[in-house]
């Protein structure tokens, strides 16, 4: 495991990726230091800068300032906030502005939002010029622990999410924990899941930590910061050992292929869903599924769905606004999740709180009749 490094109250963790080797500086102040960071690491002089509508009056005009102080010329392109902004038309648009803007490959893309920017934008910096490089400046908890980190970006279809795209890993990733506070608690919530996600994965420990330590998470300081490093950390040493996901990095998908088919289900409406929530749900599925298969006790699946439902998070098909199409909608979009192999239904499936696998060939009709069960 690679150790984290820690400079006043900024935390680093170091992705060793070779000649694609990155940082992640976690921590205050970090938008007035981007410049700084950024051209201490680059060559280019110039940047584009994607963002969204509800981020951009927040945080735009900083971060061109601090660009313009370290002799960084920055273009801005600002998109429609949403799930729905992770599409064809709004990755021409960025591509070709990216192009207006004369960015070389030595200049570089910066994501400045959630995690829809973040992959859009990376997307774009993969394939433009055939590639050039990469910023995350993250402003959600669930793209500074998740999203922002390991080099997955991509936009939806209509056979599903994130099914189009590029690894392209960044070249530099800012977690600005000051920004968390303008989030909404549900947006910090909905981020929470995928912290979470990583104790229940492989970190016992750090789950037991969460327990004991949350409100102080929610509250912020150095126990927001502590539980975002590790986070990273944990998804970092992931990557390292399977960056293109052809074996174990497919673990960072525990709750995703549930929660992914209930985003498709709800038309990926935040009124009705988000992807934290998605994952939240899916978790306490995956691992009543690992339970009624006889993985693992159900006492652990009372247990993860217990914390969730504690920090207000959605634990079941129920908490959903509005009627869900029925069990056999969910199979089909669970069949089209970028998780299934060669046609068979591939699962994060779990042995207890933090000790989840790979599990291949998952026979479908034990999925379609346990969401018949759990459908509301």
């Amino acid at each position: 495991m690679n150790a984290i490094s820690s400079t006043s109250s900024v935390q680093t963790v170091h992705v060793p990726l070779g000649e694609r080797a990155y940082d992640i500086l976690i921590g205050p102040g970090l938008i007035a230091r981007a410049g700084a960071e950024i051209a201490s690491r680059l060559k280019g002089r110039k940047a584009a800068i994607i963002t969204d509508e509800n981020v951009a009056p927040l945080y735009l005009e900083a971060v061109v300032a601090s660009l313009n102080a370290a002799g960084i010329v920055s273009a801005e392109v600002v998109l429609p906030p949403g799930e729905k902004t992770k599409s064809f038309e709004h990755l021409i648009d960025v591509c070709d502005k990216v192009l207006e803007a004369r960015v070389e490959r030595n200049d570089c893309v910066i994501a400045l939002g959630g995690g829809v920017i973040g992959d859009l934008s990376g997307f774009a910096a993969g394939i433009v010029r055939r590639g050039v490089r990469f910023v995350q400046v993250p402003t959600s908890l669930l793209a500074q622990v998740d999203s922002s980190v390991g080099g997955k970006t991509g936009i939806n279809s209509r056979h599903g999410k994130n099914l189009i795209g590029v690894f392209h890993q960044p070249d530099l990733v800012l977690a600005d924990t000051d920004v968390l506070n303008t989030l909404s608690g549900r947006e910090f919530r909905a981020g929470y899941a995928e912290v979470a996600k990583y104790g229940l994965i492989d970190k016992p420990d750090f789950f037991a930590w969460l327990e004991a330590n949350w409100k102080s998470v929610f509250t912020g300081g150095s126990a927001r910061i502590e539980a975002i490093a590790a986070s990273c950390q944990a998804k970092a040493d992931v990557v390292v050992a399977d960056e293109r996901e052809t074996g174990q990095r497919a673990l960072l998908n525990l709750g995703h292929t549930f929660g992914h088919a209930l985003e498709a289900a709800t038309a990926y409406d935040s009124r009705r869903l988000v992807h934290g929530e998605g994952v939240s749900i899916g978790m306490v599925l995956a691992h009543e599924f690992s339970a009624r298969m006889n993985l693992a006790s159900p006492d652990d699946a009372q247990r993860v769905e217990r914390h969730l439902k504690e920090v207000g998070l959605p634990t079941r098909m129920a908490d959903i606004m509005g009627e869900l199409p029925p069990a056999e909608s969910l199979m089909d979009a669970i069949a089209q999740d970028k998780k299934v192999k060669s046609g068979k239904l591939t699962f994060i499936l779990t042995r207890g709180i933090g000790q989840s696998f790979v599990a291949d060939d998952v026979p479908a009709s034990e999925v379609l009749s346990f969401l018949r069960e759990k459908h509301p």
